[in-house]
């Protein structure tokens, strides 16, 4: 079942390690199809070293087990929860990247000091309140905060990003973290910085949205 789709997510899950964004069984991605409905998400406590694409667990949006012979991430409730509230939302991220997670534990949304952060999460990354973990709570938290930003800091635990597709998610968590680097040092020698004006951030995610990348050719047949 969605094979094609396991092997996406187990991709997306090593990738995590790949680009530092987690350390040891820490962290996850799930992605919904968007034809069965279906969450295949990453099992709970495997080395993402170890993952292969038959590990990864099928549930429904109500967390049955469809498919996987190994127990779903302690995660599985509140990536649900995001998907039964965001028809609009397909790839949950879930990492503890140094950085982001530095203001995450000290409850701080990080302001968009940079053209970079503007054009992905606009005005900032909001950081939500306390949740405990394994409960849907967590993804209440993402749904009150995240607003329409890719990317939410979960107080005193770590990052969600979100996204249409795996890519996208995935990208933001990327940005993120570079972005709370970024932010950290610059506001380390000059806590008083001031972010980036709305009319710059506005024009910034607005030239990003339009120009940024290739346009996708329609191939025609015959």
């Amino acid at each position: 079942m969605l094979e094609d789709l396991k092997q996406l997510v187990c991709k997306a899950n090593k990738a995590l390690k790949e680009y530092n964004l987690v350390k040891w069984t820490s962290g996850n991605v799930s992605y919904r199809d968007r034809e069965s409905n279906r969450v295949i998400i990453k099992p709970s406590g495997v080395h993402f070293d170890a993952l292969n694409p038959e590990d990864m667990v099928v549930v429904d949006l109500d967390g049955n087990v469809i498919e996987g012979k190994l127990k779903p991430s302690v995660d599985t409730a509140s990536h649900l929860y995001v998907y039964r509230q965001r028809d609009d939302i397909h790839c949950i991220v879930h990492t503890h990247s140094p950085f982001a997670t530095s203001f995450a534990i000290r409850g701080m949304d990080i302001p968009s000091y940079t053209t970079t952060a503007a054009n992905i999460f606009k005005d900032n990354v909001p950081c939500s309140d306390f949740a405990a973990i394994g409960e849907e709570e967590v993804g209440k938290q993402i749904v009150d905060h995240i607003g329409d930003s890719p990317a939410v800091l979960l107080r005193s635990h770590g990052v969600f990003t979100v996204g249409k597709d795996i890519e996208y998610a995935l990208k933001a968590a990327v940005i993120l973290e570079e972005t709370a680097e970024y932010a950290h040092y610059a506001t380390l020698h000059e806590p008083d910085l001031m972010p980036l004006s709305k009319e710059v951030i506005a024009s910034c995610n607005h030239f990003y949205r339009t120009s940024y990348g290739q346009e996708k050719q329609i191939i025609k047949k015959g």
